[in-house]
């Protein structure tokens, strides 16, 4: 049977048809899910794609954290629902307090739009089985708020833990702390991401494949990713 995944669509969104486009091509089923419904269709996972969130209005995702669907992903996530937060997503997440840290204002103030290089560390979430460790793919970043922050503690614990999903490599388009542009919760089912895998994941447009692996990873594609 098929993997279905939701795609929740707040007002603002921008990525969403991207995100349902990638897990169609990573062979899953793709759910449109609506902000203001709290029914999630019964699917086995969750993406909150990318845009910006109610305008971004106070901060990034800090009302979309409210929306009715996020109650139930939030329920879920804690009781395994694996759940995905690509750039505005990441930025729920941690609104949501399924992840820590924060994200905020570029350190140059600018908005950076390319393709970049990761480095994959944690290569154990349901995200990013795919992967080798230490591989270093190349997928599309853009945002205007992507510096991710956290206490020295915090960052700390995501080191010793094994928690930081990917660095930034070949330079750290936004500032974030320690050149993390992703990381999970302890359990592995929650993972955000600033850059945007769902518009990596065939030859003919982007910077080619390398984002596919995200999604074979949830749809139990086992094999690695050439990068």
């Amino acid at each position: 049977m098929a993997v279905r995944v939701g795609v929740v669509t707040f007002p603002g969104s921008l990525d969403d048809r991207d995100a349902l486009r990638a897990i169609e091509f990573a062979g899953g089923v793709g759910v449109p899910l609506w902000h203001a419904d709290p029914d999630l269709q019964g699917v086995d996972a969750v993406i909150l794609p990318g845009g910006f969130s109610y305008g971004d209005y106070l901060r990034c995702g800090a009302i979309a954290r409210y929306a009715p669907v996020m109650a139930s992903v939030v329920a879920g996530a804690k009781d395994g629902l694996p759940v995905l937060g690509i750039c505005n997503g990441f930025q729920v997440l941690c609104e949501s307090h399924l992840l820590p840290g924060a994200l905020i204002r570029n350190d140059h103030r600018r908005f950076v739009c390319r393709d970049q290089a990761l480095r994959m560390l944690n290569t154990t979430s349901r995200w990013t089985s795919a992967y080798r460790p230490d591989q270093v793919i190349t997928i599309p970043i853009k945002n205007g708020e992507g510096g991710y922050v956290a206490d020295a503690a915090t960052l700390d614990k995501l080191e010793r833990d094994g928690r930081i999903v990917a660095r930034y490599v070949h330079g750290n388009p936004n500032g974030s702390y320690r050149d993390i542009a992703g990381v999970t919760n302890k359990a592995g089912n929650v993972v955000g991401l600033m850059p945007h895998p769902e518009h990596a994941v065939e030859s003919l447009t982007g910077p080619g494949t390398d984002g596919l692996g995200f999604f074979l990873s949830l749809i139990g594609v086992r094999d690695e990713v050439d990068a």
